[in-house]
């Protein structure tokens, strides 16, 4: 998503200051492992559960305007991981922007038409080779603009996604038009997007060909209850997740 590739460009104005203490603990933890990147990060996720139960009694750490260290320490050990070349960007670099899956296309922000003219695979295989490169004398370096910059970008369009009170009539039109062309040029049904909170949880656009499933479970936008969209034979539903459960709260029907 757009965040990843902020990260990895050294951009990280929406990190919580709770996000770089465990980058800081983290590359304390990797040297347990003696630089054992994969055995270190599937542990991590059970060790970093417990720390973060206790990152909860003071949920701003040390991290007070005046502690400059803690701070210039968090920003790099949180650079060393997301850097191009590191191991987060190189962890990242394994997935596609653009995933395919049977008749359902998956991307952060959405696929337009220029990007499927460019190529799917050109898109995807120029920003993992960006997340991957250190050589600062590779054209890999080059920020991958059609993926990652501007509004049309696939990790930052909106086309789909905006909510219908936002829009005219015309812009509402267009954007179905644009996704069964985008959809029919790659032999796809359907178009799954996140990137836009939806207030009203997850939900299906342009006449059913794009499903909006960004429903701001993060306590700093919606801090929404947990949605899933599951797909199974071409119909999907939506899964509404309770406090302790996942209970089916609704189904709706597709093709």
């Amino acid at each position: 998503g757009n965040h990843e590739t902020m990260n990895v460009e050294g951009d990280f104005r929406y990190v919580d200051p709770g996000s770089f203490d465990e980058c800081i603990r983290f590359l304390e933890y990797l040297e347990e492992f003696d630089g054992e990147w994969d055995d270190a990060f599937l542990n991590w996720v059970n060790v970093s559960q417990r720390w973060k139960e206790e990152y909860r009694v003071s949920p701003n750490g040390d991290w007070l305007p005046l502690n400059f260290v803690k701070k210039n320490k968090g920003f790099a050990a949180r650079a060393s991981l997301f850097k191009q070349g590191g191991p987060l960007a190189c962890e990242l670099a394994r997935h596609p922007v653009v995933l395919n899956v049977n008749d359902w296309m998956f991307c952060h922000g959405g696929l337009l038409p220029h990007h499927v003219e460019y190529g799917i695979e050109r898109i995807n295989k120029e920003v993992s080779n960006w997340m991957q490169c250190s050589n600062e004398d590779s054209d890999d370096t080059n920020l991958p603009f059609m993926a990652t910059r501007g509004y049309d970008s696939v990790v930052w369009t909106r086309l789909y996604s905006q909510d219908s009170v936002e829009r005219t009539r015309r812009s509402w039109d267009l954007s179905s038009i644009i996704a069964e062309q985008t959809l029919k040029s790659v032999g796809a049904k359907g178009m799954v997007v996140g990137h836009t909170p939806q207030t009203r949880g997850v939900n299906c656009k342009c006449d059913g060909k794009v499903w909006c499933i960004d429903v701001g479970m993060s306590y700093g936008v919606l801090h929404s209850r947990p949605e899933v969209l599951e797909i199974v034979n071409d119909r999907p539903r939506v899964l509404k997740g309770q406090r302790d459960s996942y209970d089916e709260m609704e189904v709706l029907d597709y093709l």
